[in-house]
């Protein structure tokens, strides 16, 4: 069954290839949605897809890529809807 989460992502996770290495990930695990920075140095995002591999997806933003430092990671669910086609950055 799909599942859908809006993310903000908080700590330093903007300068360290976080948009370009979660778009990298969510393509691994098959989800859709998007990624983008937040003029207040929050990275946001949306996922979608089966809730395992959502699960992991938030799991690992919970890390991030090698240089970020994740503070803190504020999960939203919401209703799948099948909006998208395919995760791309935005800015």
């Amino acid at each position: 069954m799909d599942t859908r989460v809006h993310i903000f992502v908080l700590g330093k996770v903007q300068g360290v290839f976080f948009r370009s290495s979660t778009k990298d990930k969510a393509k691994e695990l098959s989800l859709s949605g998007w990624v983008r920075n937040l003029d207040d140095g929050r990275v946001e995002a949306v996922f979608e897809g089966e809730k395992e591999a959502v699960d992991k997806m938030v799991e690992w933003c919970k890390v991030g890529p090698e240089n970020a430092k994740v503070t803190k990671v504020e999960v939203v669910a919401e209703d799948p809807k099948g909006d998208f086609k395919g995760f791309f950055l935005r800015r």
